[in-house]
């Protein structure tokens, strides 16, 4: 999701509240993500052949390992990863694709261990930092979770993790203009990407500038219309212009992609007819 969005000119509780769940929302984007090509039984099946006809190959299991991921198969994902590291205990990118699963997992201490094993057979792997660094920022550990960010924009990444992820630590810490400079960067790099957008557009509004919050938060829903928390904040900017007709749609939207979104189910009560 470039980055501003933090001066605090505290608009109303509301704002606060979307503020954590824009940095809330972040939590998955960095982790194994569920595609449906990749993680297809087809291709699964294609890449069990190549690892079958090269059992010695560490690239093999870390390929298929991949579309275990990708097909939400954890188990098999991890045993293909930790396959690549017994054949080759210098292949890095292994141990940071085990970190993901073990991050998807729960295990924060083998990521990040893991993550750790990567950056000592290879300092300048930007992933890593950016993977390590997400572990740190989604346990509260701001600080650790800064070093790793700027170590990987330091080194030259071209990720746009590296910049969205710290610019969710300028957010929460309320420096927006930071965050709305590093949100700008990673939607820059990656111009399709919907969270980026969202997450500048929270950082627009708790500067009270409505216009390019509602912009961006629009720019994220075009990109993604089942982005619960989109909805919700776009709800929110409704909600500050007066307009609850418009706001409680779009919460009740929110609401119906995500029933766990707390904001959504208050927001609705705030603007039922």
């Amino acid at each position: 999701m470039k980055n501003s969005r933090y001066r605090m000119k505290l608009i109303s509780a509301f704002s606060v509240i979307m503020l954590l769940s824009a940095c809330q929302q972040l939590a998955v984007q960095d982790s194994v993500e569920i595609d449906l090509a990749q993680g297809s039984e087809s291709n699964i099946a294609s890449l069990t052949e190549v690892v079958e006809k090269n059992p010695k190959s560490a690239e093999a299991y870390n390929v298929r390992g991949t579309a275990y991921g990708r097909a939400g198969k954890n188990r098999e994902a991890l045993a293909d990863f930790s396959r690549a590291i017994e054949l080759d205990p210098k292949f890095y990118k292994a141990y940071a694709n085990r970190a993901l699963v073990y991050r998807a997992n729960g295990d924060q201490v083998a990521a990040i261990k893991d993550y750790g094993t990567a950056l000592k057979i290879n300092p300048q792997y930007d992933e890593a930092y950016i993977g390590r660094g997400n572990v740190y920022r989604l346990a509260g550990d701001d600080k650790r979770a800064m070093r790793d960010f700027q170590r990987a924009i330091q080194i030259g990444s071209t990720n746009p993790r590296a910049y969205h992820s710290r610019g969710l630590i300028y957010q929460k810490a309320g420096n927006h203009n930071l965050a709305i400079e590093d949100f700008s960067t990673a939607i820059s790099l990656q111009p399709d990407a919907a969270e980026p957008y969202n997450s500048r557009g929270v950082s627009y509004l708790a500067t009270n500038d409505q216009e390019n919050a509602l912009e961006d938060i629009n720019r994220a829903l075009r990109l993604d219309d089942k982005f619960a928390e989109a909805w919700a904040n776009q709800a929110l900017v409704y909600e500050q212009r007066g307009e609850k007709s418009r706001a409680f749609k779009s919460y009740a939207r929110a609401f119906a992609l995500d029933k766990q979104l707390q904001i959504a189910r208050d927001g609705m009560n705030r603007t039922r007819g």
